[in-house]
């Protein structure tokens, strides 16, 4: 008989040259990969400024600025990050409706009930959860795939926002006063100003999430199921209860975000997460760039991070450079759908090639 030679990772990778060296770590390495990404971006649009073709500056202030629409989709990203890792087709297509959803109500606890801020905003945290554990419950225990699943309660969610105050905003004096929660912060020169809620609720929710996925039991478990759910079954971890986590996750970060939105806009709106192309599509976008795998098993809140920050400032310089009616949105469209399919390229020729992510 033949004898099988397996050979380790480790001498797999010994004799490797330069050009093979760089292309693992970028492929294996994504947030290394996004980094540099993130480097060619700014670059290239200072040039762009700098040569004219920018219709306003390109400089740390507007860069600052345009943190305030990373956070809503870098959470919802962390949202999709636990739902994906979970296995089996994991994905929430319901978050932007969670979010006008649990938004609405929270408009309704602080505009029209006279509720206080912070019983209003775990009001609201708890209102996005309860969401997500509809959908976990769907998932996990009436086993429906969740594209149907999540697809199913996004209609219906969306449908409860907009009817919950006949289709208009709640824009009470109460609720205009929560602008200022996103309001921008002076930093020490030569930073720029940058908003609030980056250092109130992007970087904790970042922190305890990361906790959550590196540093706890329930983060083990959630990657041994994502990654294999029948060995997973058989080391005596609850496949079922596990998935249904991770959609309550989802929906607790939905609720957060719904606070936010609210924030942003001075109003409790009925299709803040569900205007135009939604919230979620970009969310699983920003979650596939920063190396989520599809798969399952697979995925790091610093990657999510990163991406979420590319994508914002990408997005930030096609304003710039098309500012004309709607051209730069469309743009911003294409460039996104560019983006989702080589993420999910790379993600695949890295498992194939190394058998790893990271």
């Amino acid at each position: 008989m033949t004898e099988i030679e397996t050979v380790p990772p480790a001498e797999r990778t010994r004799g490797e040259g330069l050009a093979a060296k760089v292309l693992r770590i970028g492929l294996t390495e994504r947030i290394v990969l996004l980094a540099v990404l993130l480097v060619v971006v700014v670059v290239w649009f200072r040039v762009l400024g700098a040569g004219g073709y920018l219709v306003a500056p390109y400089d740390l202030r507007y860069l600052g600025n345009a943190l305030e629409s990373m956070v809503p989709f870098a959470l919802l990203a962390v949202a999709e990050l636990f739902v994906i890792v979970s296995g089996r087709g994991g994905i929430d297509l319901s978050v932007g409706a969670i979010v006008s959803l649990a938004g609405m109500v929270f408009g309704f606890m602080v505009g029209v009930w006279g509720w206080p801020l912070l019983p209003s905003i775990l009001g609201c945290i708890v209102v996005g959860a309860l969401l997500g554990a509809v959908n976990g419950a769907l998932v996990a225990y009436v086993r429906f795939p969740a594209l149907i699943a999540t697809l199913a309660t996004y209609y219906a969610y969306s449908s409860l926002a907009l009817i919950s105050n006949a289709n208009a905003p709640i824009s009470t004096p109460p609720v205009v006063a929560l602008h200022s929660l996103t309001r921008n912060v002076n930093l020490p020169a030569p930073l720029p100003p940058v908003p609030l809620h980056v250092f109130t609720i992007l970087l904790p929710c970042a922190v305890l999430a990361w906790v959550v996925l590196s540093r706890s039991t329930y983060g083990r478990s959630l990657y041994a199921v994502g990654t294999n759910d029948v060995a997973a079954a058989y080391a005596t971890q609850s496949v079922a209860r596990t998935r249904f986590t991770a959609f309550v996750l989802s929906g607790l970060l939905s609720g957060v975000v719904a606070v936010v939105t609210v924030g942003q806009f001075a109003s409790a709106r009925p299709d803040a997460g569900i205007v135009g192309n939604g919230m979620a599509l970009p969310a699983i976008t920003v979650a596939v760039l920063g190396g989520v795998a599809i798969q399952g098993g697979i995925g790091r809140v610093g990657g999510v991070l990163v991406a979420a920050l590319l994508i914002t400032w990408l997005n930030a310089g096609m304003l710039l450079a098309f500012p004309e009616g709607a051209e730069g949105s469309r743009y911003q469209l294409l460039a996104l759908g560019l983006v989702l399919v080589l993420s999910a390229l790379l993600n695949t020729l890295a498992l194939r090639r190394y058998g790893r992510l990271a």
